[in-house]
């Protein structure tokens, strides 16, 4: 262990609160050195993979592919069609769709690099009275390295942020499957909060209206129809109980709530189905043709369920989905940014650590 670390002062109606000691003030000389403390916060993502050549994506899509939670069929079945296919066949045209949105001067996907531009602005507004860090559930960096290195740092108390409004057992879950998985092989274990879902917090419904106010702005045509897109799963995973399809059709609600807009104007979709089993409906890329076959001529994509673009925002949504509206009539369209870290993001972000923090700091 690392030498002790006096926590940095916090403040409670100005003034400094005292540290938290778990033992005697002044430890014995022959005492094994320790860190304690100190209050940690780590934002967790889904993830990226490491570059967009075969064997990075084949590590990633593995890793990610054999994941419970998100693949819930049969092992029997699933493990000879992951392993003699899909990690063969699919890797090569993925790894394209990244190299189309990757970050060339970082060397990253644009998920990772938002991520760590959360992290440092959330720590520069936190100030000393928390450590921050950012871990992504595949790939690297890894959940038990980042918790590690907070736990290096004196936290011996973490709050654990999924970055998904919506909570499902396919993001949120396994996120914090991943952490629990870590504190497993732990002695000396932080005690460890986790932040809840936002799908309907005041705030991060107010800074999405906003962020779409500001997007619809900066463009010179008045779309006639704007979809709220979220990221699909199986409509099994529904009528098993997760709570995902509910918690996307209230913030789809109150976001049209929020600008005022009628349902006809405004409407919920699902995308990046895979496989043949039903997701959720309706599917984003069906309604995009549909629309523009209609004789819609300009509309707008956002993903509230997004905390970063990434892959499915910025090649599907901009990229895909641009494509399949414009060759099927349509004439205008437009991909509005996820909150980022942008100053709306970042006040999502911090709102919900400090209220979670209560108590703590």
């Amino acid at each position: 262990m690392n030498e002790r670390v006096e926590p940095a002062a916090a403040l409670a109606n100005g003034r400094p609160l005292a540290p938290r000691q778990p033992g005697a003030d002044t430890l014995p000389a022959d005492h094994p050195k320790v860190a304690w403390g100190r209050v940690g916060v780590l934002l967790m993502n889904l993830g990226t993979p490491e570059g967009t050549s075969y064997w990075p994506m084949r590590r990633y899509l593995k890793e990610f592919l054999s994941d419970r939670r998100v693949i819930e069929v049969s092992r029997l079945i699933w493990w000879p069609l992951l392993n003699l296919i899909i990690l063969t066949k699919r890797p090569g045209p993925k790894g394209r769709d990244y190299a189309s949105v990757w970050n060339n001067a970082l060397n990253e996907g644009p998920l990772k690099t938002t991520t760590r531009g959360q992290s440092e602005r959330l720590q520069a507004a936190m100030g000393d009275s928390v450590v921050v860090d950012w871990a992504m559930r595949y790939g690297k960096p890894e959940v038990a390295g980042r918790i590690q290195a907070l736990l290096d740092q004196g936290c011996d108390r973490i709050l654990l942020v999924p970055l998904y409004p919506q909570y499902a057992a396919a993001t949120s879950a396994t996120a914090c499957d991943q952490a629990f998985r870590a504190l497993m092989d732990m002695r000396w274990q932080p005690t460890v909060r986790v932040s809840p879902p936002y799908h309907d917090d005041p705030v991060y419904i107010a800074a999405m209206a906003d962020s779409i106010r500001e997007g619809l702005a900066k463009l010179d045509f008045e779309p006639e129809v704007i979809l709220t897109s979220f990221h699909g799963v199986p409509r099994s995973y529904l009528l098993k109980g997760d709570p995902y399809h509910c918690q996307c059709h209230k913030t789809g609600r109150l976001i049209r709530e929020a600008l005022g807009l009628s349902p006809d104007k405004m409407r919920v979709t699902f995308q990046s189905r895979f496989g043949n089993e039903e997701w959720l409906k309706p599917y984003t890329d069906e309604t995009v043709m549909e629309l523009a076959k209609s004789g819609v001529k300009r509309m707008a994509i956002v993903a509230p369920g997004f905390t970063a673009d990434c892959l499915e925002t910025l090649e599907e949504l901009d990229g895909e989905n641009r494509h399949y509206f414009e060759e099927n009539g349509g004439e205008r369209f437009a991909y509005i940014p996820c909150l980022n870290d942008s100053d709306l993001g970042m006040k999502v972000i911090e709102h919900v650590v400090r209220r979670e923090l209560q108590g703590w700091i």
